[in-house]
């Protein structure tokens, strides 16, 4: 750090990415991406003349892509918000909502940037345990009185709780915005969406990173009542009105155009993820129940740590979190069958 930083920065604990490292061709099970490509009207809308325009800047409202993710939902388009990613939804939503003494609450074991927006904006939220088995209990967050983050289904378990239950907590914290993080929905669990014009208290975040093939093109939004998407639209435009660069923009609303492919790779991942769960458990791991594009896994013959290093040696990258009680857990996302195949292999030879 340098001796200019501001001091309240200066003890941050930054996010950190799963590794990209360069050193070797790896079959690459970290960081959640899609192994299947954009929908081919992606790569049509991706033009030498788009690329010629990027000379302009991009529309700061998003309107047609607003205007498609809103058709796409049964909403309008002033019930959509479009960022830089998700993240940046949930960055304005923390900054938003949890700051001035309000508070948020989310759980000890989730997506790991949301301790780093807590620490960011100075705010001590109130972290609640998952069960024994690492399940959200729903009755833990009801009359908080304070902004609740639910990453449903959760990372990095996979466990996802239903739209009821969602629902439950939505309607016993009136006065407070429940923000659910929904990156892994498409994969098998239930959308908030629906909920939306019920609960102007509600804020859904959405991404294109992992079930639309777009993690690269980082692009996310959220879904909400007018008033809380006005909130989202107020802090980007004081900060960064051209958020989404005009490809993605392009790519973005190309995408909701072709929802066969889309439904088809979500089916082919969780066919895979079956197939997966069900070898791995055969070789005696522990396997949650996973609603996401991954699994997380445990075997009692080595430690987390020791399969992801001996994985690793073998050109195979899983994402492993050195923190209890999950420090013998990895969380394997889900590839293609062949490149399963390769890890199950991997896995065979490690522990025998």
């Amino acid at each position: 750090m340098s001796r200019f930083l501001s001091r309240s920065l200066a003890a941050l604990a930054p996010y950190t990415p799963g590794e990209q490292p360069q050193d070797r061709r790896y079959i690459k099970l970290n960081t959640n991406e899609s192994p299947y490509p954009p929908a081919p009207g992606v790569l049509d809308a991706l033009n030498r003349q788009e690329a010629a325009d990027l000379r302009l800047y991009s529309d700061p409202e998003a309107k047609a892509l607003k205007a498609a993710l809103a058709a796409q939902y049964g909403l309008e388009p002033q019930n959509v918000y479009v960022g830089n990613g998700s993240d940046e939804a949930l960055n304005f939503a923390f900054m938003a909502y949890a700051t001035d003494g309000r508070g948020v609450a989310f759980a000890d074991i989730t997506y790991g940037f949301y301790p780093v927006f807590a620490d960011l904006y100075r705010i001590s939220p109130r972290i609640i345990p998952l069960d024994g088995a690492f399940r959200l209990r729903g009755e833990d967050y009801y009359g908080l009185n304070q902004t609740i983050v639910i990453a449903n289904p959760n990372a990095p378990t996979g466990l996802a709780l239903s739209r009821a239950e969602m629902e439950e907590i939505i309607k016993r914290n009136p006065d407070s915005v429940v923000v659910v993080d929904e990156a892994y929905v498409d994969f098998g669990g239930e959308s908030c969406v629906p909920l939306i014009p019920k609960y102007d208290n509600l804020l859904v975040v959405q991404t294109y990173s992992k079930s639309r093939s777009m993690a690269g093109a980082r692009l996310g939004y959220a879904l909400g009542s007018e008033t809380l998407i006005q909130d989202l639209e107020t802090i980007k435009f004081s900060t960064n009105p051209y958020n989404v660069n005009r490809l993605t923009l392009r790519a973005g609303a190309a995408a909701l155009a072709e929802q066969a492919y889309f439904d088809d790779n979500c089916r082919k991942i969780m066919d895979t993820r079956a197939y997966t769960k069900a070898a791995l458990e055969d070789m005696g791991f522990t396997v949650l129940d996973s609603k996401a594009n991954f699994l997380f896994a445990k075997t009692p013959a080595l430690s987390g740590l020791e399969v992801y290093r001996r994985l690793k040696e073998k050109g195979i990258l899983v994402r492993h979190f050195e923190k209890d009680p999950i420090r013998d857990f990895n969380r394997i996302t889900i590839g293609t069958r062949e490149q399963m195949d390769a890890m199950l292999q991997a896995l065979n030879e490690i522990l025998n």
